[in-house]
Order: C-alpha cells, then sequence, then structure tokens
C-alpha cells in the first residue's frame, strides 16, 4: 500500500461495507497487491495448517474471545502483553493506552479517574471511561486511576465489536486482563525511586496448594508515595489484588479475585490558558492544599467458572460486585464570566466544592461457546447474557463567587467571595474554608439485561463470515433528592445491535477482512421532561487486512495490521435550547451528530537478535455532524468542529535490544509518543498544541534474579499538555523524570 493511498481521506459508508463502493474497492486492491509483493508466498508448511485445527478448550478461556486466530478476527485488536509493560516502565492504565495511538486521554477529572476516547470517541466525559476487567463492565465507578501492578495485560479491542459488548463505549473497548495464579511457587519484588521523591513497593507472589496442587494462590499488592512536579501536590496509594483458582477436575474451575484499593490524591485541575497570556505555570498548583486530598476507596469482588462439557464445548459463568467511593473538598479555576486571569495574567479566581460519591456495581454473566459442523461448513458459536445494576450516588455542595463579565475590576472585588491566587507567587491558606450551599443530591440506579449470539462461519477453506446479533432490555430510576418533594422518574427503553464480519485469508500469513456493527450507550442525567436521555446510538465499519510476519520471514515473529474506519454516532447530549427548558433551568437532550474516519497502522514485533519493536500509528478525523449547543456551557458546535482531545496524527514507538554485558544479561530501549494538536474546549477556539516526548531506559541483572534498572522520561523536557476539559483546565505533562527500579525475582 502505498504512502499516498494509507492516509488519504477516503469515504467509506457503514451501510456499503460489503457493497463494492468504491472505497472498500480500492482498500481490497491495495492490500492484495500488498499481499503479492510479500516474499515467500510459497506453499505453507503442514504446521502452519495445523495450527488452525487446535481442539477448542485449551487451558483458561476469557470471555467474548472464541476460539480464534487472530487473522482470523474481522475487527482491529492490539495485545499490549505484561512484557511489554515492563519494558515500556508503565505504572498506571493511562501510560499503559498511551501505547495506542488509537487511544487518546480525556478530561480526567483532576487526576481522579481513567478518561479515555478510542478512534476519537468517548463516553460521558463528566463519568470515568468504561472499561472490561476479565470481561466484566468493573470500569464504572469512582475508585481513582487505575495501577498497573495487577494487570497481566491490556487489550484494545476496537471498532464493531457491538454484537457482543452492546454496552460499552462508542469507538471500542478495553479489556483488562489481571493476574491470576499459575500453579508455579514463585515471586517478585520491586523498589522504585524517583524524581520527586517517588517512593514505591510493588510484591507479586503465588504458589500451589492441595495434595495435587490443584489450588493456586497468588497475592499481588503496591504501596505508592511521592509528590510531583506540581508544588504541594503529594499522593499515597495502596492497593491489594489476591486471587484463589481451584481446579476442582480436569473439566471445571472455579476463580476468585478480590481488588482493594485506596488512594489520597489532591484535586488538580491542572493549568489555566488565556490567549492574552499564554498558560498559567505548570508548577503551580491552582488548589488549595488545606482542603485536603481526595479519598477514593474501591473494593472488588470477581468470582468466574469455567466448565469444558467436551473437547468442542465450554461454559464461562461468573458474578462480580464493586463498591467504589470517593470523598474530598477542592478549590478550582472558575470559568470564564467568573474568572479574573484574563485581567493581568496572574490572579486567578477560584471557587470551592465538597463531594461525596458512592457507587454499587453488580453483574453476573453466562457464556456457552463451542464448534460444530453443518454437512463441510464449521461453525464456531458463542451464546451468552448478562445483567448489570449500576447504582450511583452523587452529593455536591458548592461554594461559587457570582458572575462577572469579560473584563472584571480585580481591586474592587472581595478576595475571599472568588478565592483569589496569584499564580506567580501563590500564597496558600489565605481564605478560611468557604460554607457551601446544596448543588447536586442525586441517586441513579440502572438495570439492564442482555443476550447475544455470534457465529463466525468457514464458508471455505479462506472464506469466513460472522455474523452476531446482542438485545438489550434496561431500566433506569433517576431520583432528585433535591426536588420538593422528591420525585423519581423511571425510563425504559430496548436495543438491538446486529454486527457482521467477513475474513478472506489469502494465505496463512495473510488475511483481509471488513465489518460493521451497531451499538448503543445509556446515557446519565435527566431532560427537562425528568426522564432518561435516549441512548448514544453507534454505527461502525472497517476494512484492512493483517499479516503475520512469521509466516513469510525467518528469525522474526510478530503481527501487523492495517485498518480504515468509519464511526458514526447520534443522540449525543446537547444543551437543550428549546424556549420552555431554557427557561427551567440548564437541561440536556439527545440530539447531536458526529463522526469519525481513520487510518491505523499496528505492528508488534520480535527478532531473534533481540530487537523488540512496537509501532501503532493512527489518522483520525473525528468532528461533529450537526449544529448544535455543548451541554456542559452551551457554547455553539458548528458543523466542522473537530471532537475535543482528539489529535489528527498519533503515533507511539518502542524500540528495544537485549544483550550482554560480562555474560550478564542487559537491555537498552527507548520510546517516542507523538500527539497532534487538538481541540481543547468544546465550541471554543482553544487548541492543545503538538507534542513529542521520548525516553530511554537501560537494565541490566547482575545477579540472577537481581536487575537493576534506570527510565528518563520526557528525555528533552518537552513541555505538554496531554488534555483537557476547558481553557482553564488542562492537565500539564510532567518535566524530565528519572527513575530507578530494583526487582528481585524468587
Amino acid at each position: 500500500m502505498t504512502a499516498g493511498v494509507l492516509f488519504q481521506k477516503f469515504r467509506l459508508s457503514p451501510k456499503m461495507i460489503f457493497s463494492t463502493s468504491r472505497a472498500a474497492a480500492l482498500a481490497i486492491a491495495a492490500a492484495m497487491a500488498a499481499a503479492q509483493s510479500l516474499p515467500s508466498m510459497a506453499a505453507t508448511p503442514a504446521a502452519d495448517d495445523n495450527k488452525l485445527e487446535e481442539v477448542f478448550v485449551i487451558g483458561k478461556r476469557r470471555a467474548y474471545q472464541g476460539n480464534f486466530d487472530e487473522l482470523e478476527n474481522p475487527t482491529a485488536t492490539q495485545f499490549i502483553s505484561e512484557g511489554l509493560l515492563r519494558e515500556v516502565g508503565v505504572l498506571n492504565l493511562d501510560d499503559a493506552l498511551d501505547l495506542s495511538a488509537s487511544v487518546a486521554r480525556q478530561n480526567n477529572f483532576g487526576g481522579l479517574w481513567n478518561s479515555f476516547s478510542v478512534r476519537g470517541f468517548s463516553g460521558d466525559i463528566n463519568l470515568p471511561s468504561g472499561f472490561l476487567v476479565n470481561g466484566f463492565n468493573a470500569g464504572r465507578g469512582f475508585g481513582g486511576p487505575r495501577d498497573v501492578v495487577g494487570i497481566e495485560s491490556v487489550e484494545v479491542l476496537k471498532g464493531p465489536r457491538s454484537a457482543l459488548f452492546g454496552r460499552g463505549e462508542p469507538g471500542g473497548t478495553i479489556n483488562v486482563v489481571t493476574k491470576r495464579p499459575e500453579f508455579e511457587t514463585k515471586g517478585e519484588v520491586r523498589l522504585i525511586a524517583g524524581r520527586w521523591d517517588l517512593r514505591r513497593f510493588e510484591g507479586d507472589v503465588q504458589t500451589a496448594l492441595g495434595n495435587s496442587e490443584n489450588v493456586g494462590v497468588r497475592l499481588v499488592g503496591f504501596y505508592e508515595d511521592a509528590e510531583s512536579f506540581r508544588e504541594t501536590v503529594e499522593t499515597e496509594r495502596y492497593g491489594l489484588y489476591p486471587s484463589v483458582t481451584w481446579d476442582v477436575s480436569e473439566d471445571t474451575s472455579l476463580t476468585y479475585e478480590l481488588e482493594y484499593t485506596k488512594q489520597e490524591i489532591p484535586f488538580d485541575r491542572g493549568v489555566a490558558f488565556t490567549p492574552e497570556f499564554g498558560f498559567t505555570p505548570r508548577r503551580t498548583f491552582t488548589g488549595e492544599p488545606g482542603d485536603g486530598p481526595i479519598e477514593t476507596e474501591v473494593l472488588g469482588h470477581q468470582l468466574e467458572v469455567q466448565h469444558n462439557f467436551s473437547a468442542n464445548w465450554s461454559l464461562l459463568a461468573g458474578l462480580g460486585y464493586r463498591d467504589t467511593s470517593l470523598e474530598g473538598n477542592a478549590t478550582e479555576t472558575n470559568f470564564f464570566g467568573r474568572q479574573t486571569l484574563a485581567v493581568d495574567g496572574r490572579t486567578l479566581s477560584r471557587f470551592f466544592r465538597s463531594r461525596d460519591f458512592d457507587s454499587e456495581y453488580f453483574v453476573a454473566r453466562a457464556e456457552v461457546a463451542g464448534e460444530f459442523d453443518t454437512g463441510s461448513v464449521r461453525h464456531r458459536l458463542l451464546i451468552g447474557g448478562d445483567y448489570d445494576k449500576f447504582e450511583n450516588q452523587m452529593f455536591i455542595e458548592r461554594f461559587r463567587g457570582g458572575f462577572l463579565g469579560a473584563s472584571p475590576d480585580i481591586s474592587a472585588l472581595n478576595p475571599a467571595d472568588f478565592l483569589l491566587l496569584d499564580v506567580l507567587n501563590p500564597v496558600f491558606g489565605q481564605f478560611d474554608t468557604p460554607t457551601p450551599g446544596p448543588n447536586t443530591d442525586r441517586d441513579e440506579e440502572l438495570d439492564g439485561f442482555g443476550f447475544y449470539i455470534q457465529d463466525q462461519i468457514d464458508l471455505s477453506e479462506r472464506l469466513q463470515i460472522r455474523v452476531g446479533l446482542r438485545w438489550d432490555d434496561f431500566t433506569q430510576d433517576l431520583t432528585d433528592l433535591r426536588a420538593t418533594p422528591v420525585t423519581t422518574n423511571t425510563s425504559t427503553d430496548s436495543r438491538v445491535s446486529p454486527q457482521f464480519g467477513a475474513v478472506y485469508r489469502i494465505n496463512p500469513g495473510f488475511s483481509l477482512y471488513a465489518s460493521y456493527g451497531e451499538g448503543f450507550r445509556q446515557q446519565t442525567g435527566s431532560t427537562l421532561e425528568g426522564s432518561q436521555p435516549s441512548p448514544n446510538l453507534t454505527e461502525s465499519a472497517e476494512i484492512g487486512f493483517k499479516v503475520d510476519l512469521g509466516h513469510f520471514y525467518d528469525g522474526v515473529s510478530g503481527n501487523l495490521t492495517v485498518t480504515a474506519f468509519e464511526v458514526d454516532q447520534d443522540n449525543f447530549l446537547v444543551n437543550d435550547d428549546r424556549p420552555e427548558a431554557t427557561t427551567a433551568g440548564f437541561f440536556t437532550r439527545s440530539a447531536g451528530e458526529a463522526r469519525s474516519r481513520g487510518i491505523e497502522f499496528d505492528a508488534n514485533l520480535a527478532f531473534e537478535s533481540g530487537t523488540n519493536i512496537w509501532l501503532s500509528y493512527a489518522y483520525t478525523d473525528a468532528e461533529f455532524r450537526t449544529s448544535s449547543l455543548d451541554e456542559n456551557f452551551g457554547s455553539q458546535i458548528e458543523v466542522g468542529d473537530p471532537l475535543i482531545n482528539s489529535p489528527e496524527h498519533q503515533v507511539n514507538l518502542q524500540i528495544s535490544q537485549s544483550f550482554e554485558v560480562a555474560n550478564l544479561p542487559a537491555g537498552i530501549g527507548g520510546g517516542l509518543l507523538y500527539s497532534d494538536q487538538r481541540a481543547g474546549f468544546t465550541g471554543f477556539d482553544f487548541t492543545l498544541p503538538s507534542y513529542t516526548t521520548v525516553r530511554l531506559f537501560g537494565e541490566i541483572e547482575p545477579v540472577a534474579g537481581l536487575s537493576v534498572r534506570v527510565d528518563i522520561d520526557n528525555l528533552f523536557n518537552e513541555v505538554f499538555y496531554t488534555n483537557s476539559f476547558a481553557d482553564v483546565w488542562v492537565e500539564p505533562g510532567a518535566p524530565r523524570r528519572w527513575r530507578v527500579t530494583a526487582s528481585y525475582a524468587f
């Protein structure tokens, strides 16, 4: 495929994905040309043929996976292994997702949760992004940002997989796979120290119990205390993640996992920007240290059973429960109309909020997977159902000064009314903690039941098709505890989400694929009529090819995927500008439309020489398709405006080399992350600048089992900004920093 074909803006209609549309034809023709140009396209060895005839149930199976070689999957998937996470030195989920160029950071609520978009689309930017944990929809809630110490791998499941996931995020799904017992006695401890007084301890130990060693036990945990390049900002966090697997018999296993994490994190809205004076200093914390940290806590349980009925059929069923909380006070930067910063470039006005959030999430699911033949046609079937119940309680009190207009007279203001701060010479603790008044007191309960079925059919040795369908029925109860009298509004809805896909295997090392799917996402909140907003609807299509490079080249293993995609979204929330709504207050409704189109190139290569290469590139053109008012501020959105925090071009490159020094195992490597400029404020002319950061690492094992590693992040001390919610809430990236890690495996 030529660079011109790869990077041109294409026109791909979801409803025509299986037609002979010009875009599809061009993409397939280019892929075939690329296939024909690859070397070693001789007859496939018998060993490669046998790879496709594995018995269906081998070892432990994960939800929604099925018995598929990656080249048989008609959607794009990135698998971020534990080895890659360790090689890059990742400590949190945000850093892990940076490895995928298809994923972009979104507003993380002052550092209190994980928020991201896939292919330009995020969910509700006022809530944590939804992600799966071992197939459970466990990303909801207020447990703080996810640490990676208990994570085995991260799967970025892009595109139209809605026939299975249904209620996921619009552009794709993130599935976190946790560490579970491996029925071995081994362990590892790690000590990490770094700039800004970073102190971190990690432990991972496991063993097998029982007369036949059929019970595996694993305990993973961490403790971290660190300051920050942001003055006065300090975090403390710890977590424990024990798990037990009991192989009841050769055909049945039972796994239980517990998740407990507690974090104390200052609420940090980042820096502010004005066109006249630029960004405030990235070292200046714009909150109040005296407010104390926000405390988040999560206690989660997962119970999973797998039973193999035969060599071809298995059952995977489970229960999950997660209780999260977020509580604390915060002084935050005011928005336009109440902001003084543009007057002199140093006087920042603020307001105060007190929060108490709680959530409970319960999910039950069961899935049967297997394969059978109808004549000469092979079927690989997934049939399952799930039930979700999410209870969300939000209580907020607020103290905020009045409206000031565009050019307020700072000298005429009472500083205590606006909690004024000099960002160039900050003096904290000048004001007593304000007494906040009522703001939000709301209980929300979402119940949903879903059923799904998927069949991947081998029509011939080369051609496979996938058909799937998911049906969902859900109910929302929304209780406004501030209303007099207290009112509860109930809304119900049901949706059907189809999926279609096709794979053509040119040979066992090269496949073409295409897919189309529809999905939806429930939306929280209340309309003017007091009902739940209509669901957010998504149509998604993609076409591309996959290559197993080990099939063509000796001494190399790994996959390469090239994808062209289009995602259309309807019913995202906008401000309700009907006269009756503006008279009654500030309400939202489901009316907006947006579209994302792009090209992705992903490669993960390992060479016998010890060189590893990870390359992820994405071109994403994400824009609004209707003229409407923004749901948060009522600002005017025009057709063609870009989606917030969605870079057109994004690249992540990681290269490492292992070798020996005086017969001692060693390795060096580095990485580069480039993110294009992004819209930083929906409906406003504010853009976050593009940036490039470089990281290096070196590691050596002086004694068997003991390794020492040095990491340097942001090597060239780039000043950059990762995401924003508005021009006064912008998250700055960290300056150059270093870490030293000592680990001992036994």
